[in-house]
């Protein structure tokens, strides 16, 4: 009993990550604006393509936003993810194809307070 409430202690951030990553690659998919933010930080570095700046949440949103409607996803894939050593943080490249372009997204999260919250999120033309 104690060693599975051990590796369930353990197991907990995973899960949450699963979860919200789930989520942000479904919203990300859509063009979801709305639901990808409620996954930011307090304050966000956005990287879209010529763009790079550290932003506050609604700044940031904003931004995307902009961009989700110029650029309205076809799809989004997954192309590869890692966690730190110490499990604190994450992240997640993907391709995000709309009609004419096709992009790179990296997304970085940290895990505060028992939730991963997007740090740094990049959209950069292929």
């Amino acid at each position: 009993m104690k060693n599975l409430l051990i590796a369930l202690i353990f197991a907990l951030p995973m899960l949450s990550f699963a979860g919200n990553e789930a989520a942000i690659t479904t919203a990300i998919s859509k063009g979801d604006v709305e639901t990808l933010s409620k996954y930011f930080d307090e304050t966000v570095e956005i990287c879209i393509i010529e763009l790079e700046d550290m932003l506050d949440k609604d700044e940031a949103k904003s931004q995307i936003k902009t961009f989700f409607a110029a650029n309205q996803p076809k799809s989004f894939q997954v192309v590869h993810n890692g966690t730190s050593k110490g499990q604190d943080s994450r992240y997640f490249i993907g391709e995000m194809k709309t009609v004419d372009n096709t992009f790179r997204v990296y997304v970085y999260m940290k895990n505060s307070d028992d939730a991963y919250l997007i740090q740094e999120i990049r959209f950069e033309k292929k």
